[in-house]
């Protein structure tokens, strides 16, 4: 969970060419999917600004939620690479 939020600027055109709107992304929740071999791990991460600026209260049901949005995501995926790559059969 030791991620910082990235940022970045995208510039869009207003209704003239004169006018130039700035809009700031910021990274607030990530959840990444790996594999190793046959291994799959997920994990998650909140920016944290965002963590601080929570209370306890909210903090907790954002962990647990986020919790079970880790748990379906890397179960499926793990369901989708058993179906992609099957196990070969092995020798005895």
């Amino acid at each position: 969970m030791a991620s910082q939020g990235s940022q970045g600027h995208n510039h869009q055109q207003g209704e003239s060419s004169d006018q130039t709107i700035t809009v700031k992304e910021v990274e607030l929740v990530r959840v990444v999917v790996s594999r190793a071999g046959l291994a799959v791990s997920a994990e998650w991460a909140i920016h944290p600004q965002l963590k601080q600026d929570l209370p306890p209260n909210e903090w907790k049901e954002v962990a647990d939620l986020m919790g079970k949005v880790t748990n379906l995501v890397g179960s499926r995926f793990k369901r989708v690479l058993a179906e992609v790559e099957p196990d070969p059969p092995g020798n005895a």
